[in-house]
């Protein structure tokens, strides 16, 4: 089912029964993760504390609309997210997928309650709800968007950290590569992700593939599945690395091992080309 985001929250305060349904839920999502944590074959044997990512994907209209949304989230969402200790937060056009204009945020926070309690931290933060008015007053004529959808993600074992691109710091020239994994089933799915911890992160770094994050999706569309972003200069750089990645003996030698080729364990791709925004801070 599709988890929608609400961008219609009144003032508020944080106690009584909101709390307990607040704590409730991100006891229920703590557990989650740690259940299917404990399903994987690929526990490290000293876990690093793992980030937990949204991933949020507004679907835009044509004409003066974008705007508005672009200015709420470059000079509201963006730095009171950032307060709250979310970041960096990336933001990206996509250039190469199905439903375009869409713009697609990606959140990422060490702390699961910060991140799924944002927006009601959002509502008490002065200073945004003033320069979040135009955006959350458009009016139902002129709406800043159709309809926002977002995905939740803890960072896998092996990959507990989201890695920043060297070109972010310099706002150089980039493109970024989002693709999500499913499987036909959960045990399916945990080979798959056995498989990035038994080669496939190497591979895709000495591919030259630049690794943004990998992710378990705890909450989303289309389960069960996974998501991970790469970094490159340009398509062209893309399609060159990929070549190396597919061709590298080492990943021919594992996606034809007994383990992972006897059935399929990835029933769909869907792989997605983003830009970055001139706000984006990955």
């Amino acid at each position: 089912m599709l988890q929608y985001k609400s961008f219609e929250l009144p003032r508020m305060n944080l106690h009584g029964g909101l709390m307990e349904r607040r704590q409730f839920l991100t006891a229920s999502l703590a557990t989650s993760a740690l259940a299917l944590s404990n399903q994987s074959h690929a526990q490290a044997p000293a876990e690093k504390p793992r980030e937990y990512y949204e991933i949020r994907k507004y679907h835009l209209q044509m004409g003066p609309q974008t705007k508005l949304t672009e200015n709420y989230l470059s000079n509201a969402l963006i730095p009171a997210l950032n307060r709250l200790g979310i970041g960096p937060v990336g933001a990206f056009h996509l250039e190469i997928g199905p439903e375009t204009p869409t713009l697609y945020l990606l959140l990422p926070s060490a702390k699961l309650e910060t991140l799924v309690t944002a927006e009601l931290q959002l509502a008490q933060d002065e200073q945004f709800m003033k320069l979040a008015e135009p955006f959350w007053n458009a009016p139902a004529t002129a709406p800043p968007f159709e309809r926002v959808e977002s995905s939740l993600h803890v960072a896998f074992e092996g990959y507990p950290k989201l890695t920043l691109p060297s070109a972010s710091s310099s706002h150089s020239k980039r493109i970024f590569q989002l693709r999500i994994y499913e499987s036909p089933t959960s045990q399916a799915y945990l080979r798959k992700v056995e498989m990035f911890h038994h080669g496939e992160f190497d591979i895709f770094q000495r591919s030259g593939c630049g690794p943004i994050f990998y992710s378990y999706t705890l909450i989303g569309p289309r389960m069960p599945n996974l998501a991970y972003m790469l970094s490159f200069t340009d398509i062209a750089e893309l399609n060159a690395r990929w070549e190396l990645f597919t061709n590298d003996p080492a990943w021919i030698k594992l996606k034809n091992s007994p383990r992972y080729a006897f059935e399929q364990i990835v029933s769909n791709i869907t792989n997605l080309v983003l830009s970055p925004t001139t706000y984006s801070q990955i």
